[in-house]
């Protein structure tokens, strides 16, 4: 036995204690049985998840995938593990003394990564960002030092989500710049073959696909051939020189 244990048991030995039945006990403490109690497995994952950084992490994390299932509905897995992990996070905060312009921060940081990716506006809202949220999660929680969120944390955090938001940014601008591939804006200016005389009607390949076409001026079977414009199942076409 520790000397702090054996202070506090010499304190109460004698004292007079009401349990919660209503009846008075004295404390008889002159030679006390010590048992070390050990935590069971599920109080130590809570006292894991209590962490405020752990939990911190758990959250945006099932943020993040939920805004996955939102931005392709149907998978179905991305919303259901965010959802539980969220539902998590949240309970584990729930327990602290949460400031609310801190979560007002991570909101509005979280709102800034989805502007950003849906509307680029060149890593201006990403870099809000991420301003946001490190200085939401810094304040997250009202109590001293030893439970608020650390530094580190937060920017562990923050910095992927601004990497994650500029890859997705630079997706969708390259996908603006990149020609259209599908659909009948697709066939514009494809180059393939008349495999029969068009005079001017006839037929022609094009991406290993047989095609009726109408060509501007009749050309011989075989001639290289540019298309013009798509009607219905027909390709307007005009010969290559």
């Amino acid at each position: 036995m520790v000397r702090d244990e054996a202070e506090l048991l010499q304190k109460l030995n004698g004292r007079e204690i009401t349990r919660f039945d209503g009846t008075r006990l004295t404390l008889h403490l002159d030679n006390p049985q010590v048992i070390d109690y050990q935590f069971t497995l599920r109080e130590r994952i809570m006292a894991k998840l209590s962490d405020p950084n752990i939990a911190f992490i758990i959250l945006i994390v099932g943020g993040l995938c939920i805004y996955v299932e939102f931005s392709a509905p149907g998978l179905v897995a991305p919303g259901v593990f965010g959802a539980i992990l969220a539902l998590v996070g949240l309970s584990a905060l729930s327990v602290l003394p949460i400031n609310w312009m801190g979560a007002g921060l991570i909101v509005v940081g979280i709102a800034c990564f989805v502007l950003e990716a849906k509307f680029s506006s060149h890593g201006l809202l990403g870099t809000a960002g991420v301003a946001a949220l490190v200085l939401g999660a810094l304040v997250l929680v009202d109590g001293p030092p030893e439970i608020r969120i650390h530094l580190g944390t937060a920017l562990s955090v923050a910095l992927p989500f601004g990497v994650i938001t500029a890859l997705l940014v630079s997706m969708v601008v390259r996908a603006r710049r990149n020609k259209v591939v599908t659909g009948s804006a697709g066939m514009i200016d494809e180059t393939g073959v008349s495999v029969t005389d068009l005079a001017p009607a006839g037929k022609v390949l094009v991406h290993g696909e047989y095609w009726d076409a109408i060509s501007t001026r009749p050309a011989p079977n075989g001639t290289p051939v540019r298309v013009l414009q798509l009607e219905g199942l027909k390709l307007k076409v005009e010969p290559i020189a």
